[in-house]
């Protein structure tokens, strides 16, 4: 007799996503809280981070990315020039373009905050888990990423 190991059930599986997603909100929160004060709106973080990771951009580019018409980004771009958090330059492929980058300040910022928040969780983790737990937490980072594998 070949026994193959049972799935979840659908409501345990479904109870499992919604504490996952519980877990993850609070974390997320408490990450928010411990990686400095940021004064920057949702859609102020959204272009920051659009910007560090694609690179320097113009405001209907960035408009486009976003899925915002190049008005409404415009008003999210100019407390970021305002505040040095970005700069304007020359687009040299089209003169008449300006591409908006992320400043020295702005840089510092992020990592200043990664590194906020990556010492507040590593203490945690020690402070809070025994090896034990730790091997445990080692465990569950890997089906976790599982989950999100293509």
């Amino acid at each position: 007799m070949n026994r193959r190991q049972s799935s979840p059930q659908p409501e345990s599986a479904s109870a499992l996503a919604a504490e996952l997603r519980a877990v993850f909100r609070k974390l997320k929160q408490c990450l928010r809280r411990h990686g400095g004060r940021s004064h920057l709106t949702p859609s102020q973080v959204a272009v920051v981070l659009r910007l560090e990771k694609d690179g320097p951009a113009t405001v209907s580019g960035l408009a486009r990315a976003e899925a915002m018409r190049p008005q409404s980004m415009s008003a999210v771009v100019t407390p970021l020039l305002q505040s040095a958090l970005v700069k304007g330059a020359p687009d040299p492929d089209d003169g008449r373009q300006t591409l908006i980058s992320l400043t020295p300040k702005c840089l510092n910022l992020l990592e200043q905050g990664r590194a906020a928040r990556q010492d507040w969780l590593a203490a945690r983790i020690s402070r809070r888990l025994s090896a034990q737990q730790q091997q445990k937490l080692q465990a569950a980072i890997a089906l976790l990423a599982r989950l999100v594998e293509d």
